[in-house]
C-alpha cells in the first residue's frame, strides 16, 4: 500500500510538471505578442507625432507667407499723399484734354477724393460703396481704373477675397496698360493665398512677371513666388 501511494504521488508530481512544461511556452508566446503589439503601437505613435510636427511646420510657414503677402497688399493699397493725388489728377486732366478725352470736373474729383478718404480712414465698406458708385457715374473717367483698384482693395480689407479677385481681374482685363494693373495682380495673388489657392497664386504671380517684367510689382512677385515653393 505504501509503495502504491508513493507511486501515485510520483505520478501526480510528474503530471503537474508536465502541465507546467507545456504551459510555459504558451505564456511566453503571449508575452511576445504583447511586446510586439506595444512596439508597433509605439512606432505608430512616433510616426503620427512626426507627421503632426511636419503639418504644424507647414501651417506655420503658410501663415507666415500669408502675413507677408497681407502686409504687401496693404502697402500696395495705401493711398498716396493728398498732394500727389491732386497732381496726378491734374496730369490726368491735362492728358485727357490733350487727347480729346474726358476731363475730370470738380464734382468728379470730389467724389473720388471723398471715397479715397474713407479708404484711408479704414472705412472700407463705405469706401467700397462710394468707389462703386463713382465708377458707375464716371465709367470713362481717367480716375476710374484707380477707383476700381481701391474698390478691390477695400474688398480685400473686408476679407471678401472672392469679391476682390473678381473686381481686380476685371480691372486688369479692361485696363491692362494702367499703372495699377501690376499691383492689382499682386492683390489678386494675395487673395488667392488667403483662400488657400496656392496654385492660383503662383499662376497669377507668374503672369505678373511675364506681362510686367520691368515693374516693382514684378520684383515683389519674384520674392513671393519663392515663399510659395
Amino acid at each position: 500500500m505504501r509503495d502504491r501511494a508513493s507511486f501515485l504521488r510520483r505520478l501526480a508530481l510528474s503530471a503537474t510538471l508536465a502541465c507546467l512544461t507545456i504551459a510555459a511556452p504558451a505564456y511566453a508566446f503571449a508575452d511576445d505578442d504583447a511586446r510586439r503589439a506595444i512596439l508597433e503601437l509605439r512606432q505608430q505613435f512616433e510616426q503620427s507625432q512626426r507627421a503632426q510636427l511636419q503639418l504644424a511646420d507647414q501651417i506655420q510657414s503658410l501663415q507666415q507667407q500669408i502675413t507677408q503677402l497681407r502686409g504687401q497688399v496693404e502697402e500696395l493699397s495705401r493711398p498716396q499723399p493728398q498732394q500727389q493725388q491732386q497732381q496726378q489728377q491734374a496730369n490726368a486732366t491735362q492728358q485727357g484734354a490733350a487727347a480729346g478725352g474726358p476731363v475730370a470736373d470738380p464734382q468728379e474729383a470730389d467724389a473720388y477724393n471723398n471715397a479715397i478718404d474713407m479708404f484711408r480712414k479704414g472705412q472700407y465698406k463705405d469706401a467700397s460703396d462710394s468707389l462703386s458708385a463713382f465708377v458707375a457715374l464716371y465709367p470713362n473717367s481717367d480716375l476710374a481704373p484707380s477707383a476700381r483698384f481701391y474698390q478691390g482693395s477695400s474688398r480685400y480689407a473686408l476679407k471678401d477675397f472672392k469679391g476682390a479677385i473678381s473686381q481686380l481681374t476685371g480691372l486688369v482685363q479692361d485696363a491692362p496698360n494702367d499703372a495699377r494693373a501690376p499691383d492689382a495682380l499682386l492683390v489678386i495673388a494675395g487673395s488667392q493665398i488667403e483662400l488657400n489657392n496656392r496654385a492660383g497664386a503662383k499662376a497669377t504671380l507668374q503672369k505678373l512677371i511675364s506681362q510686367y517684367p520691368n515693374t516693382q510689382a514684378a520684383n515683389t512677385a519674384k520674392s513671393r513666388l519663392q515663399l510659395l515653393q
